[in-house]
């Protein structure tokens, strides 16, 4: 008579599983998603590619197009003033653009995967602002060798600060994006809401026209805007315009992005 045997086990043993991190920060999970961010960004090269070109047609468009008229500015050429702002514009639409992958995620499945995984909520969030946060920066990067058609002197120190001064400023962008991200369900709609808020964001934030002198209510609207101190912020240290100000610009930025970062932790609890 033949007789069957049962695999012999451990008592008290379970199959090899990755333990939840008893803290609020898994930098293991923190750096799976930033990396896939990465690869998809290198992938995507119309992405650079388009960002380059439209942050080209805005720097001739508007600095040299209007150089005549505006004059100069604190000392500055106009095509020098506004090409912060065109770094600033590329850390926008990137920045909100990076967190439609989160509307994607969503739709296929992977978002339910890593929120069923062992892994805090913060994962994700945190993830995604760093993941869009370095490709803005990156893409800010190759701006950076236009800056000899603006007249604008690179220096190791200044391209080294505005490295900083721009990723700050991705970083709060992202965190708005991700927070955007996080309420709308399709792609439809994250286009809708992503064009009705670039825009105005971008054109409130003092990135083509100065901010003194402005009429009280307008100069309101643009202290409300985060872009303000990104654009002031990156203007400082790449030009040393207002540059007794970057305290303040950079702790304001982190402040917000802090607060969206939060945002977008408690609005993914509500995923299933």
């Amino acid at each position: 008579m033949l007789k069957t045997t049962r695999p012999a086990t451990v008592p008290g043993a379970s199959p090899e599983t990755r333990a939840a991190p008893a803290f609020f920060i898994d930098p293991e999970g923190i750096a799976m998603i930033w990396r896939r961010d990465m690869v998809r960004t290198w992938r995507q090269r119309s992405r650079l590619l388009g960002a380059v070109a439209r942050a080209l047609v805005w720097l001739f468009a508007l600095g040299f197009g209007l150089r005549g008229s505006l004059g100069s500015i604190a000392g500055f050429s106009y095509e020098q003033f506004v090409f912060p702002g065109v770094i600033a514009m590329t850390v926008i639409f990137s920045g909100l653009q990076s967190a439609i992958s989160i509307v994607y995620d969503r739709e296929f499945g992977f978002l339910k995967e890593v929120q069923v995984a062992p892994t805090p909520r913060s994962t994700l969030v945190i993830g995604k602002c760093l993941g869009g946060a370095s490709s803005s920066t990156f893409q800010a990067l190759i701006i950076l060798i236009f800056a000899p058609f603006a007249s604008v002197t690179l220096t190791p120190l200044n391209v080294l600060a505005t490295v900083v001064a721009t990723f700050v400023t991705a970083l709060a962008i992202a965190g708005l994006g991700v927070v955007i991200a996080m309420w709308i369900t399709d792609f439809e709609n994250f286009g809708t809401i992503q064009n009705f808020i670039t825009l105005p964001l971008y054109m409130f934030s003092g990135a083509i026209f100065p901010t003194r002198q402005l009429p009280g209510w307008l100069h309101a609207v643009l202290l409300l805007n985060p872009l303000t101190y990104g654009v002031n912020a990156i203007r400082g240290v790449l030009l040393g315009y207002d540059i007794s100000s970057e305290p303040l610009n950079l702790a304001i930025l982190l402040g917000f992005t802090l607060v969206m970062v939060m945002i977008a932790i408690g609005m993914s609890r509500r995923e299933v």
